[in-house]
Order: C-alpha cells, then structure tokens, then sequence
C-alpha cells in the first residue's frame, strides 16, 4: 500500500496526527506537569511520552512496513539506526522545558526520510496555532502560505538565533558562551527559544537570518525542520560550513546570502 502512496498524502497523515498530539499539548500546557529527569536540565513529561504513542499509533496504522525513530523511545530503548527505508523521525515534544514553564514556544516535529533525505516536514505549535510543512521538491508553507528566508544579505544586521544546549560541563559551558561572545560582536542580536525546530522554521519564515545548534537530542530535533528550511530557499548545512548530516547533532540554518559570512565567524 505505502508504495504507491504520494508525498501530499504522507504530509496529509503527518499533519492529522501533528494535530492530534496538538491538543494533547494544548490542554497539558495549563495544568501541573509530573516531570523526569533525562539530564541535569533534559525533561521528558508524561505529555511527551503520550504524544509519541499517538503519532506513532495514527503513522504505523497507514504505513505498517515503514521504520520509525523517535526521540522518547530512543531514549529508552537505546539507539535507532538510520537506513535508506521510509523512516518517520518524530519529535513529539520540542521545547518540553518551555513546556514545563509554560513558555509557548513548544511544537510537535515530524519528518520523514526517504533514502536518508528529508522529504516530508510538519512543525506544530499548538500553543499559538502555526502550522509549518515542507514537500522536498514543492515549496514550504505556515498555515497554509507560502514562505521564504529572509533576504539579508549583511551579517551585521542579522538576527541569530542559537542554543546552550542540555550538557552543563564547564568545558562546554565555556565553548558555548565563548562562540556567543564572539558572533555578539558580529550580529544584530542573538535570540534563545528553546525549540530546534522552531528556530529551522523561524529561518524558513524569515524571522530569524541564521540558527545554529550543536549538541541537541538527535535527528528528531531536526528531520521536520530540515525539509522546510530548504523548501523556503534557504540551506542546511554542518555549522562547519559542510554539508548537513541529520545524524551528526549539528545543524546550522541561514538565507544563501550569508552563510559564507557566517561560517567565517564562526570557526565551528
């Protein structure tokens, strides 16, 4: 059956079950929530864990023979690797720490691989309704509009957004507040939101110039974010400046028109 299926009716099924983990989000987001521990600031919540059986029940219902990867089973289960399968990576809950706080910057994160390439995306803040979707080959969309990166071509004007990330050793504490010390000098300003694929999709949108991250989750954080990024106009790419591997934990996110800028800056 999923062979002959089109990538409009993967982004269909990815969207309704975005949209049903949504209100499990929405309705969790104002009451008390029963936390763990993943990491010294890593949390996972029973909403997390609720959303992912959802999206994982709605996707393997219409696509039994695909593979799956998902950010709370690996954690508990351990690594899932990557093949050339149709492979749905799923992020049930980003920004779970914003979640806890209650600050509205959360999204369910959907991607799909195919041959290891991100082809489908759906991002999904149920908090303030955007919805966010990508078809490798046929343009990026917020509700249902077309969007496109910015067109800042000057460095200095633009606006970064970055992460400090979940490990909270000195030595990586002090390369992280290090880089941002040093890009502080070379942007307008520097923005933290607590969401990878939030900050992919505020490139893919235009309100954010530049995004990068290293040391996140894994390519669930990614895979949705990823595809619409790219159908937006703008690249992925290792904050190196080499190509992008959605299973490396690094990922940077720009306009074409400074990425070469960026990259000089940052010496990653």
């Amino acid at each position: 059956m999923a062979e002959n299926v089109s990538l409009e009716e993967y982004l269909a099924t990815a969207v309704a079950a975005a949209k049903k983990a949504g209100e499990i989000i929405r309705k969790g987001f104002y009451l008390t929530k029963n936390i763990e521990h993943k990491g010294q600031v890593d949390l996972v919540t029973e909403t997390d864990k609720a959303c992912e059986d959802l999206i994982f029940n709605h996707l393997k219902e219409h696509y039994p023979s695909h593979k799956f990867i998902g950010e709370e089973t690996t954690a508990a289960y351990g690594h899932t690797e990557l093949t050339d399968e149709p492979t749905w990576i799923v992020d049930p809950l980003d920004g779970t720490t914003n979640f806890v706080h209650g600050f509205p910057f959360v999204c369910v994160s959907i991607g799909l691989t195919i041959g290891k390439v991100p082809t489908v995306g759906v991002v999904y803040n149920p908090i303030i309704d955007e919805l966010f979707t990508g078809i490798r080959g046929k343009g990026a969309f917020l509700n249902c509009r077309p969007i496109k990166v910015s067109s800042q071509d000057e460095l200095l004007k633009s606006l970064l957004a970055t992460e400090v990330g979940t490990k909270r050793d000195k030595l990586t504490v002090d390369a992280t507040t290090d880089r941002i010390n040093r890009l502080l000098l070379k942007v307008r300003s520097v923005r933290m939101s607590g969401s990878c694929a939030l900050n992919l999709c505020g490139v893919a949108c235009g309100r954010i110039d530049i995004f990068f991250e290293t040391g996140f989750g894994g390519p669930w954080d990614v895979a949705g974010g990823a595809v619409i990024v790219t159908e937006a106009g703008g690249l992925v790419f290792d904050p190196s400046g080499k190509d992008f591997d959605i299973t490396s934990q690094r990922v940077a996110a720009s306009n074409p028109l400074i990425k070469d800028a960026f990259v000089e800056v940052l010496k990653l």
